[in-house]
């Protein structure tokens, strides 16, 4: 609830300056964008769930993006579901080395994705090698694919909704969700009764990575134009949206309902920025801002309740 009040709060002013802010087109431009923020947000979630980061999704999306369409400009007969398996395979590709090293290596997470951040960027500048992919070098299919609508509805924001519930089932209903939320509440006591840990932290990297370079491929088919600079720096909207929709830093809590509603208010900040002119180099800023109070506000909650257990237990 506090976040859906904090959207109306800022619906509702900049509607008032700026009636386009609820106009068909812009919504229609919020709700494409929240489809490819959440698809990726939510397999961050996954993985921040078992006190883990992920912080090379935005290089993956990158990689998968350029793959997919790179892959359909050199044989497009191959079709769209070729190349959303090829971006979707680049993604599992590169989760699975960031779960390797991180459950074999004993390497810190957030090492390990900081140092495959940059190897996977590097890996699509090499592909690339300074050459984009325009709308004209790929099927017309492929551009329509994201952009059909049913029901009126676009199709990139069904997929989303299918995607944020099956893995809203997994979470809740299978012993694979629970695994999670109990490695990320006490990893040694997971550990005692008999969860694999870390094949089950290895799964969740390899999902984060699946789902980033699915949205990869989404994304190239959305925005046409794909080059080696593909959602560059869009890790930290993800991180944003991921924290801001409650789920703990510290792992073990978490919704999918919060991630998705986390990434509706991050794009609806950015959104009303933008109607209401302001320079968008403060967008860095705010997100910033919000991860900050997010964790502020987490830490506080975590260390009231544990002076909360300890004063009952005394």
């Amino acid at each position: 609830m506090g976040l859906v009040i904090a959207i109306l709060a800022i619906v509702l002013p900049v509607f008032a300056v700026n009636p386009r802010m609820l106009g068909g087109s812009n919504l229609d431009a919020i709700a494409m964008d929240a489809a490819l923020l959440t698809i990726v947000a939510v397999g961050q979630m996954l993985v921040i769930i078992t006190r883990n980061i992920d912080l090379s999704v935005a290089s993956v999306i990158g990689l998968a993006a350029y793959v997919s369409a790179d892959l359909l400009r050199v044989h497009p007969e191959l079709g769209v579901g070729v190349a959303l398996f090829a971006a979707g395979a680049v993604g599992l590709l590169c989760g699975l080395l960031n779960g390797w090293l991180v459950t074999v290596g004993r390497v810190p997470a957030i090492v390990v994705t900081l140092g495959t951040l940059s190897l996977y960027r590097g890996m699509t500048s090499l592909l690339a090698g300074g050459r984009q992919i325009g709308a004209d070098q790929v099927p017309q299919a492929w551009l329509d694919f994201t952009s059909q609508r049913v029901l009126g509805i676009p199709g990139i924001s069904l997929i989303a909704l299918v995607t944020l519930l099956f893995v809203a089932f997994i979470l809740r209903s299978r012993a694979f969700g629970r695994d999670l939320f109990a490695i990320g509440s006490n990893p040694g006591g997971a550990r005692l009764i008999g969860i694999r840990v870390d094949r089950r932290i290895l799964a969740a990297f390899a999902c984060s990575g699946l789902l980033a370079g699915f949205d990869g491929g989404l994304w190239a088919s959305r925005y046409a134009t794909v080059d080696s600079r593909v959602a560059f720096g869009f890790e930290l909207t993800v991180v944003a949206a991921v924290v801001i929709g409650g789920v703990a830093v510290r792992g073990g809590s978490g919704s999918v309902l919060g991630v998705a509603l986390g990434a509706l208010a991050l794009l609806v900040i950015r959104n009303g920025l933008i109607l209401v002119r302001v320079d968008p180099l403060w967008l860095q800023g705010v997100y910033g801002l919000v991860i900050l109070v997010a964790i502020t506000i987490d830490a506080l909650v975590a260390r009231r309740s544990h002076v909360s257990v300890r004063s009952r237990t005394a």
